[in-house]
């Protein structure tokens, strides 16, 4: 099945969000698990993301970051940012490879 549009500019999207590091912990959100959810409507994006803790002082930073990011991708008119914290975010979110370069594998 040829790839749509939509899930091309996702793929963008996403190697996008793959650079954006958290600053703590210094490994890219995908990774960490902390992106819950993509949402794509005609250029418009969605990212529903959470912290890996609540209060971070390095939220509004992260978030900013990932806005600027994915309104480069080319088809991206606007990206809103939203924070949510349901499901909590656990260890258990973040990719092998990550839990493997934290040391918890």
């Amino acid at each position: 099945m040829a790839e749509t549009l939509t899930d091309a500019l996702r793929d963008k999207i996403v190697a996008q969000l793959e650079t954006c590091r958290d600053p703590e912990i210094g490994l890219d959100i995908m990774s960490l698990g902390l992106v819950y959810e993509l949402q794509i409507d005609a250029g418009n994006v969605l990212v529903k993301m959470t912290l890996t803790a609540i209060g971070c002082p390095w939220a509004q930073e992260l978030f900013d970051e990932v806005k600027a990011k994915v309104e480069q991708v080319e088809g991206v008119t606007e990206c809103k940012v939203e924070l949510v914290y349901t499901p909590p975010w656990s260890m258990e979110m973040m990719s092998e490879e990550a839990k493997l370069e934290l040391g918890f594998l």
